[in-house]
């Protein structure tokens, strides 16, 4: 059976972490797909609290506030897990790497696997219907840190997610968006779609709202780390640095090592 609408929902966890729900809203059986869900209590609540019934979940990468959830998932619900191939992830039933297809038929998904290595040496995203499920590889107007891979690796990810069509919406695992857009202004004190998209962060947590999904495209605009061939970021962070920044990689580089002492 065929879906006729899906909902795409934030369920807050932790301080500051996303659990998504692509939910399919028919009154007779509320089922969801669920997106790195860390923390038991916060998706096991909301499961319950809405009436919804889980039938897959997807991991962008291994790390506990991601994966925390699914010992109690998986011992209430037998459902598909779907995770990175290149790390070990207890529960993990379906292993997916670069290119790879992952099918739900209850909601009529199907969704495309790309490898996005920097954070962690395995991390996956998941692209599909208009969607990009970043992980912790690309958040709103930032990016995770480097952990576990290279800089150039971090940066090639973000460089191919850029690329990716403008109006994809990008649902991050983070609500990250105003502190990094402070950091962002430090960088770009004067680009005007940056104070837009600040003020708009502003009035929706102050409402009490998600300031996600954003799109590829605002992030383009906005994201200093998608910005590294900009004239005006490059000065800037040779400005911070005192050093020139010949290549796009030299600039991210220091872009993020200034980000982490920020």
């Amino acid at each position: 059976m065929k879906r006729t609408m899906l909902n795409i929902t934030p369920v807050p966890a932790f301080r500051d972490n996303y659990i998504w729900a692509l939910m399919d809203d028919r009154p007779d059986d509320r089922i969801a797909v669920l997106v790195d869900p860390g923390e038991p209590e916060a998706i096991l609540s909301w499961l319950e609290r809405e009436h919804v019934r889980p039938v897959a979940v997807l991991i962008t990468h291994h790390h506990g506030d991601h994966t925390g959830a699914l010992p109690a998932l998986t011992r209430r619900w037998p459902i598909p897990v779907y995770g990175p191939a290149r790390e070990t992830i207890a529960g993990l039933t379906h292993p997916v790497a670069e290119g790879d297809r992952v099918s739900i038929p209850e909601l009529d998904l199907e969704m495309t696997v790309l490898e996005t290595p920097g954070h962690t040496l395995g991390h996956v995203c998941y692209l599909g219907h208009g969607w990009l499920f970043s992980g912790d590889t690309l958040f709103s107007c930032g990016c995770g840190r480097v952990f576990e891979g290279t800089l150039a690796q971090m940066h090639a990810s973000l460089e191919r997610l850029a690329s990716l069509p403008p109006e994809t919406r990008v649902a991050c695992a983070h609500e990250y968006t105003l502190p990094n857009i402070g950091f962002a202004k430090e960088v770009e004190p004067d680009n005007p779609d940056l104070a837009r998209r600040h003020q708009e962060a502003r009035q929706l947590r102050k409402a009490g709202k998600a300031t996600l999904p954003s799109t590829i495209g605002q992030e383009r605009a906005t994201n200093p780390f998608l910005r590294c061939h900009i004239s005006r970021v490059r000065d800037a962070i040779s400005q911070h640095t005192g050093s020139p920044m010949d290549t796009a990689l030299a600039t991210f580089s220091a872009l993020r090592r200034w980000k982490d002492d920020y």
